[in-house]
């Protein structure tokens, strides 16, 4: 960035392309909103006025609890940029989950859709009628927390993760040294912006001055039709939403396409078939998968320093800041400016997840002759079966190239002699047709025995979190079910 700022609020130069639109809203139904740098800087500064005005203490943790919209990425940008602390929640997640966080993060203001019980809350709509002002940024203290983002629960209660401003502009700048003219791109963003991989998103194309589309929620309809609309030319995603996409081949051939040049998938385990899939819906693009953990952020991997082509399903090399090593068994270990300042309120958590300043991101992974890293499977998601370590991404990579499968999710359940046995969820192919004995058999003739599912059940499609991501704990919980008799 060639501003340089030192408050995460501040991410981009409003005097540099101050005409260009910087955002483009949309609201899932047809209808938009724009706005240029100029404009959303003075949103933006006016709002933390307000937030100023308020007497909320130097970091203080104000909640944002909303659907995608210009109005969230004001109020986010607003909070920090008055020395304030960003929360955003993820409003999908149980009422008693939520209580939780905002208590958890003892967030004493809150931006909202809905009053919030015992806490003051704004509605989101004030973040657009603010009185103009020009507010003074308020620069951080060093390793000052600019925002807290919460764990998805999937092993336990969500746990808050502190990022620090230097941390994530570092980032930032770490993700954008490799691009080429960033600021001609159209960033298209649907997943939601309280988790990791959309607010990076939204926030790398603002830093970079490019143009962020912005849809409210994900639904494959209106995210091909955005990229229609608004000649989209990079897609950000998890996998599951480029797999929904994909599967609406009327809508994508009734759409120009042809703008997009890059799609970039993170946040959970790809395939090969996804890859192939994805080139065959956007001929013109270069697929690239994406790496971070909440408590690190994306950008670890990127292109290799001698232009050496990163192959398929490759998270990348290394990127210029970042230490990166593999313990005994492969799990990634990393240091760099972005880590986390801690988990809120949890000390001992926080000391198990460094090893002398390396964080332990619990990802196994392998490394290749030229240094570019792949990712094995999460070591939360590894069991045990007749002694061998099965991932279930490797086996759901095995069971997608079954020219009738579209998607698989593989789960343990328990096994008296094996310990646990993989079973599979498999979404077909539109048109698609195959058994059970069938999927058991290419499984076997195509991976080891071990891996090969006891159990195949067809679905229309599979259950997902609040992130777009499989709900595996959900799908886990089903199998039981269904092996017990006990399944509705």
């Amino acid at each position: 960035m060639s501003f340089d700022p030192v408050n995460l609020g501040d991410l981009f130069d409003p005097a540099q392309n101050p005409g260009k639109i910087a955002l483009i809203a949309t609201d899932g139904a047809g209808g938009h909103r724009e706005f240029t740098y100029a404009e959303l800087y003075r949103r933006v500064s006016s709002l933390a006025a307000q937030i100023a005005r308020r007497g909320l203490k130097r970091d203080a943790r104000v909640a944002l609890l909303g659907a995608n919209s210009a109005e969230y990425l004001i109020a986010y940008f607003a909070i920090m940029r008055a020395g304030l602390v960003a929360v955003p929640v993820n409003t999908r997640q149980p009422e008693a989950t939520i209580r939780f966080i905002l208590e958890d993060a003892a967030a004493e203001f809150a931006f909202a859709e809905r009053p919030v019980p015992g806490l003051p809350t704004e509605g989101f709509a004030a973040t657009l009628t603010a009185p103009e002002a020009d507010s003074a940024t308020v620069a951080p203290k060093p390793h000052e927390v600019a925002m807290v983002l919460y764990t998805s629960g999937s092993t336990g209660r969500p746990k808050g993760v502190a990022l620090s401003h230097e941390g994530q502009l570092w980032a930032l700048r770490a993700r954008r040294a490799p691009m080429i003219e960033p600021e001609k791109e159209r960033v298209l963003v649907a997943a939601p912006l309280y988790h990791m991989n959309a607010l990076f998103a939204s926030k790398g194309a603002l830093a970079a001055q490019a143009t962020l589309v912005l849809l409210p929620r994900f639904t494959p309809e209106s995210f091909i039709d955005a990229i229609g609309a608004f000649g989209v030319n990079a897609l950000t995603s998890v996998p599951t939403m480029i797999a929904r996409v994909i599967k609406e081949e009327a809508r994508l051939a009734a759409t120009d396409v042809s703008s997009v040049r890059r799609v970039q998938m993170g946040s959970a385990p790809q395939t090969q078939a996804l890859w192939d899939g994805a080139r065959r819906a956007f001929p013109g693009a270069r697929v690239t998968s994406g790496y971070g953990t909440t408590e690190h952020g994306p950008a670890t991997f990127g292109p290799h320093p001698d232009r050496i082509p990163t192959p398929d399903l490759s998270l990348g090399h290394p990127l210029p800041g970042n230490e990166v090593r593999l313990t005994g068994d492969g799990v990634l270990e990393v240091r760099c400016p972005a880590l986390m300042e801690g988990y809120l309120n949890l000390p001992d958590a926080t000391a198990r997840a460094f090893r002398d300043g390396w964080y332990h991101t619990g990802d196994v992974m392998r490394r290749d002759e030229n240094g570019f890293y792949f990712f094995v499977g999460r070591g939360d998601d590894m069991f045990v079966c007749s002694g061998e370590n099965i991932y279930p991404g490797q086996v759901e990579g095995m069971l997608e190239r079954h020219p009738a499968i579209h998607q698989a999710s593989v789960v343990p359940v328990a096994d008296d002699e094996r310990g646990q046995v993989p079973v599979a969820f498999i979404v077909l192919q539109p048109g698609a047709a195959a058994t059970e004995n069938e999927i058991k058999s290419f499984a076997l003739a195509n991976a080891a025995p071990v891996q090969h599912p006891r159990r195949v059940w067809f679905e229309a499609e599979l259950p997902l979190t609040g992130t777009n991501k499989i709900d595996r704990r959900a799908l886990a919980a089903e199998a039981a079910l269904r092996i017990s008799g006990r399944a509705g």
